[in-house]
């Protein structure tokens, strides 16, 4: 292994069985981080479970939770069963009753004081149904796994940088560093965006949509394939400042020609939030927004990247001028 992933140089020569013990070398890093992960994360996967149900709004007054009907109204009549009960419990030690009447009183008490009992004390959670066997297991691994990837997101990054950076020049490898840093970072803020001001906004709106008329039972696996989704989605949309680098690095656009195309640019990316998950209007407006703020960030960039360029190349012609100049032959008199 250490022979496998040694350092290589841009000017190395390699076999092709060379270049594939070097890629099966980093192939079972990436596999042992990713089985480490997993196991990690199938370990706590009850914190895992619970920050994707937090995303549910809490359940409203009369929405059943489950399929046995378990509501926040059979809360509140359990409060009000025991208040009666009280009521009529102190009834039943009045004086001005008569003793048959003060015996059916408290009867009275104790049946309602069991009814109360009978029902739920605390409020319901809002928590994702199963209706399969296996649905509750299969579903776990499922957000295991991508949890996993997520987290080993950095090192399949560098993995792939270090497997593919011999073949880079010099000034490549400038560029590739910083980008092979930036797009984890830009990955995780996604993500983190996603799931704070995305996800409750739009689970809202979708299982509150018309809730009077549907009994709304959320399935866990549709939930949570959403959310995960719509995370990895729009952690992907938010590369689109390292995206339009690198078609600057390949000369198909610079800071001017995003400038001049801004209205195009802009539907363009209307059309791509459209596509994510979740194509209901809320969904869609809170992934458009972002993106349109990395695009305005992407033309600034751009034009810096072109004004240093611009620079770059003047301070070049200066240089070759005064060279020129001070290698020709001076005049004879």
């Amino acid at each position: 292994m250490p022979k496998v992933l040694r350092p290589i140089g841009h000017e190395d020569r390699l076999s092709i069985v060379d270049h594939l013990d070097e890629l099966r070398g980093r192939l079972i890093i990436c596999a042992a981080a990713l089985v480490v992960a997993f196991g990690l994360c199938f370990w706590q996967n009850n914190i895992l479970l619970n920050a994707l149900n937090s995303r549910l709004p809490p359940p409203s007054k009369t929405a059943a939770n489950h399929l046995g009907g378990l509501t926040t109204d059979s809360v509140s009549a359990a409060h009000h069963f025991e208040n009666a009960a009280n009521l009529f419990q102190a009834l039943s030690r009045s004086t001005t009753l008569a003793p048959a009447d003060a015996a059916v009183v408290a009867a009275a008490a104790q049946q309602m004081q069991a009814a109360a009992k009978a029902l739920p004390q605390t409020t319901p959670k809002n928590i994702p149904i199963t209706i399969g066997v296996g649905e509750g297991f299969t579903t776990t691994l499922t957000v295991c796994f991508f949890s996993a990837l997520l987290l080993t997101l950095p090192l399949l990054l560098y993995e792939l940088y270090a497997f593919v950076i011999p073949a880079m020049s010099p000034d490549e490898r400038r560029i590739a560093a910083p980008a092979v840093i930036a797009a984890p970072v830009l990955f995780v803020i996604g993500v983190v965006f996603t799931y704070i001001i995305v996800l409750p906004a739009a689970v809202k709106f979708l299982q509150g949509y018309n809730d009077q008329q549907f009994n709304n039972l959320v399935q866990a696996k549709p939930l949570y394939s959403f959310e995960v989704l719509t995370m990895g989605a729009v952690g992907l949309a938010f590369q689109l400042p390292l995206a339009m680098l690198a078609l600057r690095q390949l000369g198909v656009i610079n800071g001017t020609t995003l400038t001049r195309h801004w209205r195009y640019a802009t539907v363009i990316i209307a059309v791509v939030a459209a596509a994510m998950p979740g194509a209901d209007p809320v969904t869609t407006g809170l992934e458009t927004l972002p993106l349109v703020i990395l695009f305005l960030a992407s033309i600034v960039m751009l034009r810096i990247a072109d004004r240093r360029d611009a620079n770059r190349a003047a301070a070049e012609l200066i240089t070759l001028g005064e060279t020129d100049d001070s290698d020709s032959p001076e005049d004879s008199s």
